[in-house]
């Protein structure tokens, strides 16, 4: 696979949608053979910013730069062919088979000597992502589970060096997510740049090289798991008190129960 030695940097970025600012200044760089988690409450801009970084939402100030050139001057093509990206959502309107979703993502190598691999890659990524056995079934008619893994794969057929992924686990049972976090830490390890937006602050601690939380648009914290997942930025960020217990080297977020007369506390 194609890696890069240059990281995408984003500088003060600011982004704004439908009139409200989502993004407040936000600055970082995402480097290559790292795995990094975005993390943060509900409507605290991670979608957004991952949509920035891929070039899909333009910042209404600040840059975001890849390989050296502003994002906004990259030709479709070439950058579907240096970032792949998993969304949210898998909408597919057609009843496409899981196969051919996956070919999907070989199209930016469409009529490229890369091309000559096309079969040996869509067969390993669905190797990686357990989806094999549902390569002639219809797209629509699998579950929501088997419609993530199926999108991984067609994320990993389409060999990029840098990989966003929003919410990657959200739709998976506990094999399946620890499958999926796997491969995106063995694309860091073979030096990929690796971003996934993460609710589950226990399994980003347990899988990211680095955690940035964002908060309202504003970057609170960024470094690696034991310096971010603490009980005081957490309740700071979440409005809500939490433990932090180190389990055989593996932090564990466990969140205060609430009793009937109790009100959560707001997030500033």
């Amino acid at each position: 696979m194609t890696t890069t030695t240059s990281p995408l940097r984003l500088s003060h970025v600011s982004a704004t949608l439908g009139g409200h600012q989502i993004l407040h200044d936000v600055t970082l760089e995402v480097r290559p053979g790292e795995l990094m988690a975005l993390v943060g409450p509900n409507g605290a801009g991670k979608t957004t910013l991952l949509s920035v970084m891929a070039g899909d939402i333009v910042p209404t100030s600040g840059e975001a730069v890849l390989d050296g050139r502003p994002l906004a001057r990259w030709k479709v093509a070439a950058l579907a062919r240096s970032r792949a990206v998993l969304p949210q959502e898998q909408r597919l309107a057609f009843g496409f088979r899981a196969v051919d979703v996956v070919r999907m993502g070989r199209a930016p190598w469409a009529r490229l000597p890369q091309e000559d691999l096309d079969d040996v890659v869509v067969a390993d990524a669905m190797h990686r992502t357990d989806v094999l056995s549902l390569a002639e079934r219809s797209f629509p008619t699998l579950s929501g589970g088997e419609k993530a893994r199926t999108s991984f794969a067609r994320v990993l057929a389409q060999q990029t060096s840098l990989v966003l992924l929003d919410e990657p686990t959200a739709a998976l049972d506990i094999r399946h997510q620890e499958q999926v976090l796997s491969e995106a830490r063995r694309l860091a390890a073979d030096g990929h740049a690796v971003v996934a937006v993460l609710h589950d602050l226990t399994v980003a601690a347990a899988h990211a090289d680095r955690i940035c939380m964002l908060a309202d648009g504003r970057l609170r914290a960024d470094g690696p798991p034991q310096e971010v997942i603490r009980p005081e930025i957490l309740r700071d960020v979440y409005g809500h008190p939490v433990d932090v217990i180190d389990h055989h080297g593996r932090l564990v977020v466990l969140p205060h129960l609430l009793t009937h007369d109790q009100e959560p506390t707001c997030a500033p």
